[in-house]
């Protein structure tokens, strides 16, 4: 992706979007109202062990606006050590999924001299398409060079197996995931560390991997370890269960499994943390909206659900020696809203802890509404509609249609600065369509939008841009499609199979050239099929970045020199008049922990995605443009 020929195809695209850009009204309007309703919801779910007094005023721990002169390193992950005392974050440059590791000390704010960084050839991480195989996971001692860390595992015959890990809140046992791929699938070891001799510095300098014990050995279901007692752990799991349950085991007797949480029959279950001693915190996703409850950790058994509005809650913190607990609710109406839970006396007492407000968004100027369309074959669908109050169903209003659909991600309810903003000013309905290949009703919903059952995602998506229409929110030349990495491929395949449902689309970090569905291998010229009139494909923006290590930009690029191509573009007569185009960001990667200087806020993909106001403004500065929507102050 570095040859001269591609720089100049680069440079010779960009300067073809810069023109047609320069022609989008609404651009500098958007960026203005985005700036002045601008919130970071970057508020960190709290520890009592890092604050005297939860009700003090807050004061900034670590600024990711300073990492950096121009913007590019952004905070991708933190974590509190148990005492309080220190705090490890983790840093990216220009988007790239590599991390570095750096310490800071919570009590004076100095970052110690500890620095752990990924271990590989020295390239520039993000451009080159090579394999990320043979993962190592270490053990660092806090005060000493990375060269010193113990090398806990690593596995020569499996090179794309990749670890995670965690110690248990009894400090006793480190509890090893493997995973090979995206599928919620992986293999279980845990190692006993009070039973070595000399703990972990007895392995400083040896050879010799951590005596880990295999639980699991096959990739046949996920199981993450919620809480032990002793030998007796509880695992959340999806074994037998493609809704999810949780179920015991002792490790002395590792074949004998028990369910404290049996499957639901219809709600997937999709977090649970240990609390207050004896007692669990568990979400439930119902027709993708979150419930929370409060269960026995002996038996599951239900002893209070919890008053949580239609939304999504995310970030729960519990620990086990705590009697409270937080978590983070957002909807598409609510930034975000930061609650604690008291669990002391016999009912819970939920309270406001922190709270986003929005200067000038008034929230009960819109309506969110679900709806359940037929697909294809006659699957209901969920999707979210979100619009003003008492808009006329009439066919005459901008839409924008937003789909993910692949590895078990689930798209609940979220904010959207960018969106509302959409919908303010220009007058758009925004729509989040939850298509099969996500995790929304389990296992099942998954597979059913994955490998060979993945046109189930594009018929799902059609027939939903279909619903707006029939429905009278919109009409075809007013409605614009959007998606982003997985979500990229869906709109690829979209607008090769429906361009007369579409007046613009726009693809994030696609993903383009496929074995089964190819949207690159798949263009064709719409006037030269059966259909009635003249059809040609909407008004299209490919967006990508670099340093994309994740999805590489070449997919983009081919996508869009096929397209420009096939389609005809620099033909005087081609039928092909509306633009296709693509959006190139220099020096950033996939989007999740892209810079946080010019920031939006949060859009899904199946990780945190944070995404630049400028690139938001170009991107629904054409989306206005294309639909034809008029700006409205």
């Amino acid at each position: 992706s570095r040859a001269e020929e591609v720089k100049d195809f680069v440079e010779k695209q960009v300067n073809l979007s810069d023109s047609v850009l320069k022609t989008c009204e609404t651009k500098k309007s958007f960026v203005r109202k985005s700036r002045s309703s601008l919130i970071i919801l970057a508020m960190i779910l709290p520890s009592s062990e890092e604050t005297d007094d939860l009700d003090s005023e807050a004061e900034v721990l670590l600024d990711p606006n300073t990492l950096s002169d121009d913007g590019t390193v952004s905070l991708n992950s933190l974590a509190g050590s148990e005492d309080g005392k220190y705090m490890a974050y983790g840093l990216c440059s220009s988007g790239s999924d590599w991390v570095t590791i750096k310490v800071m000390k919570i009590e004076d704010k100095t970052v110690e001299p500890d620095t752990l960084s990924w271990r590989g050839r020295e390239i520039d991480a993000g451009t080159e398409t090579n394999s990320n195989l043979y993962h190592e996971l270490y053990y660092h001692f806090l005060g000493t060079d990375q060269s010193e860390d113990v090398l806990c595992w690593r596995d020569q015959d499996n090179p794309k197996h990749m670890f995670g890990s965690k110690v248990t809140d009894d400090g006793k046992y480190l509890i090893m995931t493997i995973e090979e791929g995206c599928d919620p699938v992986n293999k279980v070891y845990h190692c006993d560390l009070s039973s070595l001799p000399k703990g972990l510095e007895g392995y400083r300098g040896s050879k010799s991997l951590l005596p880990f014990i295999k639980l699991i050995d096959t990739f046949e279901a996920q199981y993450i370890a919620i809480g032990n007692d002793e030998t007796l752990f509880t695992f959340f799991t999806n074994k037998d269960a493609p809704k999810y349950k949780l179920v015991r085991v002792d490790l002395k007797e590792p074949s004998t499994w028990t369910d404290v949480i049996p499957e639901h029959e219809k709600d997937v279950l999709s977090t649970a943390c240990v609390v207050n001693g004896n007692q669990l915190v568990v979400s439930y996703m119902s027709d993708v909206k979150h419930i929370l409850q409060i269960r026995d950790l002996k038996y599951g058994s239900l002893l209070h659900t919890l008053p949580v509005d239609i939304g999504s809650v995310g970030g729960v913190f519990a620990r086990r020696k705590d009697t409270t607990f937080f978590f983070r609710f957002t909807s598409f109406l609510t930034p975000g809203v930061i609650y604690k839970c008291d669990l002391s006396n016999e009912s819970p007492l939920v309270t406001v802890f922190r709270e986003i407000d929005v200067p000038g968004f008034d929230r009960t100027a819109f309506q969110v509404t679900q709806v359940f369309y037929p697909s294809k074959d006659g699957t209901k669908i969920p999707m979210f509609i979100v619009a003003r109050k008492e808009i006329e169903l009439d066919g005459s209003h901008p839409c924008l249609l937003y789909a993910y659909g692949g590895f078990s991600a689930s798209m609940t309810p979220f904010f959207s600065a960018t969106r509302i903003v959409l919908s303010r000013h220009l007058g758009a309905v925004f729509c989040f369509a939850n298509i099969r290949g996500g995790g929304e009703y389990g296992e099942e919903w998954h597979k059913a939008g994955a490998l060979g059952n993945k046109q189930n995602c594009f018929d799902d998506f059609i027939a939903g841009a279909e619903y707006l229409v029939s429905a009278g929110y919109t009409q075809p030349r007013k409605l614009c499609i959007e998606g982003s990495s997985n979500g990229g491929i869906l709109i690829g395949a979209c607008i090769n199979q429906r361009p007369d449902l579409f007046g613009c689309a726009l693809a994030h970090v696609g993903v383009m050239d496929m074995l089964r569905y190819s949207p690159l291998h798949n263009v064709k010229r719409p006037w030269e099929q059966k259909r009635d009139g003249v059809v040609q494909y909407p008004s299209t923006m490919l967006l990508t970045a670099d340093h994309d290590d994740r999805v590489v930009p070449l997919h983009t690029f081919k996508l869009l020199a096929t397209m420009q191509y096939e389609l005809g573009l620099s033909l005087e007569n081609s039928p092909q008049t509306n633009p296709i185009i693509a959006r190139i960001e220099v020096k950033a990667g996939h989007g999740a922990g892209r810079p946080t200087q010019k920031i939006e806020v949060k859009c899904r993909c199946n990780v945190c995605e944070l995404q630049q106001i400028e690139e938001a403004a170009d991107r629904y500065g054409f989306m206005a443009k294309m639909v034809d929507a008029t700006w409205l102050d």
